[in-house]
């Protein structure tokens, strides 16, 4: 009988995976069953195929897990992070709903969120800063950065955490991750490239690890974010501003839209949360609400 391996699965494309055993080698592995389901970061026992192939029999029990869902499909990100880390930058545009979407996402799956503002040379960028500005005053690290000429801000925050970078296209994640771990960021993506040859969409995450320690996973560029997967009461309790008020309004169905004497509501009136946050709570707890919840992985 094969021994299985202790292995960290470092890239997820299609129906394979690469894994990193423990001793250090790499094997590319099929998964045991069509319900087994992948994330970078998870944690894993394999038997070995043959010299570079092997088999994942199993998927450790996972600390944190960080995915996506809506009413089609669900689709696993990443696994046994310690924080979000969504990468913005002041051109191309970028989606505030999105950045909304990946914090209550970071904040319902228990882990820490961080805003990296790329490209921090850009004329647009002081724009950029002053919308962030009302994120820095929820407490959440927002970091000026730039991956072509000064990447240190950003490193700083990446050291010695397991993280999970997610941003649309064109925000700068391939250059932030070539300051971080340059050749086999660079290497990587010529194998990708070579992989899904015609396409114009990254469909592969992988795990780097990180010279100081720690790794960071790159995800593809995200141009939608499902909350499908959390409850009502989750998505209002993943709002900071908001949390302490849940359960002060006078009806306990409050819907936060109309209704008299409604503590979010009265927040936003003396000023002490802004109303498009407010817009953003109801819309992603209409949609948990109108839309089926998926079993956790």
């Amino acid at each position: 009988m094969t021994a299985r391996l202790d292995a960290l699965v470092i890239e997820t494309q299609r129906r394979r995976a690469t894994v990193r055993l423990d001793e250090g080698s790499e094997l590319v592995c099929v998964t045991r069953g069509r319900d087994l389901v992948l994330a970078c970061g998870d944690r894993v026992h394999v038997s070995r195929v043959n010299a570079s192939e092997g088999v994942v029999e199993a998927v450790a029990e996972r600390a944190t897990l960080i995915y996506r869902a809506d009413a089609h499909k669900v689709k696993v990100v990443a696994a046994n992070v310690t924080q979000v880390v969504a990468i913005l930058a002041p051109w191309p545009a970028w989606s505030e709903e999105l950045l909304n979407r990946w914090l209550v996402c970071a904040e319902a799956s228990g882990v820490k969120a961080v805003i990296g503002l790329n490209k921090i040379d850009l004329v647009e960028a002081a724009a950029a800063l002053e919308t962030l500005s009302r994120y820095r005053d929820l407490g959440y690290d927002v970091v000026p950065f730039s991956a072509k000429f000064n990447a240190a801000p950003m490193r700083e925050r990446l050291v010695g955490e397991r993280s999970v970078l997610i941003g649309q296209s064109g925000m700068g994640k391939s250059k932030l991750l070539n300051a971080l771990v340059g050749a086999e960021a660079q290497r990587t993506g010529e194998i990708s490239e070579a992989l899904d040859s015609g396409r114009h969409t990254t469909t592969f995450t992988r795990l780097f690890a990180l010279p100081e320690g720690g790794w960071v996973i790159d995800s593809p560029g995200m141009q939608v974010f499902g909350l499908a997967h959390f409850t009502r009461g989750q998505i209002e309790a993943a709002f900071p501003e908001f949390r302490e008020r849940l359960g002060q309004c006078r009806f306990r169905d409050c819907r936060h839209l109309h209704e008299p004497d409604c503590a979010l509501r009265e927040a936003v009136v003396r000023g002490e949360a802004s109303e498009a946050r407010l817009a953003w709570l109801r819309k992603f707890s209409a949609e948990a609400e109108a839309l089926p919840h998926y079993a956790r992985h």
